[in-house]
């Protein structure tokens, strides 16, 4: 995609962090733009931000693990203006609270995680592909996975990112495959400076879990404060759409544990192990992470 004046882009997890960092560049772009997110204070006060800015822009209550709600989203974004050209399936969490082994993880953190991460990023595409196909015009989905899909442990976050992936791959096929003239990208970031940590503030009444009643964030925000911002990774991510690049690793200094972890499953080898401390020390050796 390579004009973006007077299109529209719709940005899941439009309010804060990574999304709100994509809906900037988009508005620097001229384009129109639909903010979606499921925390009601923080999109109202983007939505202010943008109008400050005389961007067009609308806000939408959006709860990504709801498919009602995604298919509401796409009639306030059609109804304002018409068609859409660029869609960040963004919106993702993590589940905080104390480890404990995969068989023991309450079934309400599996149905939360894997609601928005997953399904959030499903439900976009069956409800704005084929819109974007059928008006015909130049158009881009960008699905928003991580770099933990590649961590062995990092259930149940990197469970539903991975499954990002392959949904893209399959995703960037049948775009190829159809008459529209739409592009597909996954984005695999790294540590980016947000507060996906604190998620849990977002956790609906009905995903409550036993494993965290207090509803306890991750407590990484220290460490994610000292890596790259979200500015920096939503112009790559724009620089990468409009070069049409499907796979965006914004962080090269998590390109070894990707190599290094095909090489172990081709060896027949397993499971990866991560060094996480040793990966951190990296950080002081000026390694993008």
């Amino acid at each position: 995609m390579k004009n973006f004046k007077g299109k529209t882009a719709v940005i899941t997890g439009g309010a804060s962090g990574i999304g709100l960092a994509l809906a900037n560049e988009a508005a620097d772009r001229q384009m129109n733009v639909v903010l979606a997110d499921i925390q009601e204070d923080a999109l109202k006060a983007a939505v202010e931000h943008f109008e400050s800015r005389q961007t067009q822009v609308l806000g939408v209550v959006t709860d990504t693990s709801i498919k009602d709600s995604i298919e509401n989203l796409y009639q306030e974004a059609t109804e304002r203006f018409g068609n859409i050209h660029l869609l960040f399936n963004n919106a993702g969490v993590v589940n905080g609270g104390a480890p404990v082994p995969v068989w023991e993880l309450p079934e309400q953190d599996w149905n939360w995680v894997m609601g928005v991460n997953f399904y959030g990023v499903l439900y976009g595409v069956q409800t704005f592909a084929p819109h974007m196909v059928g008006h015909g015009e130049e158009g881009h989905i960008v699905n928003t996975a991580s770099i933990a899909s590649f961590i062995p442990g990092s259930y149940p976050y990197g469970i539903s990112k991975y499954s990002v992936i392959i949904l893209s791959e399959a995703l960037a096929f049948d775009l190829e495959a159809s008459s529209g003239n739409i592009g597909a990208s996954v984005v695999c970031p790294g540590w980016v400076n947000t507060n996906i940590g604190d998620a849990e503030r977002n956790r609906p009444d009905a995903f409550r879990s036993a494993a965290n009643p207090a509803g306890a964030g991750l407590g990484i925000n220290e460490l994610l404060a000292g890596s790259k911002s979200p500015e920096d990774l939503a112009a790559h991510v724009f620089e990468s759409v409009e070069q049409d690049r499907f796979y965006i690793f914004p962080h090269s200094g998590w390109d070894y544990l990707v190599t290094e972890h095909a090489e172990a499953m081709v060896k027949r080898e397993g499971p990866y192990r991560f060094d996480l401390q040793a990966h951190i020390a990296t950080r002081a050796e000026g390694k993008d992470i």
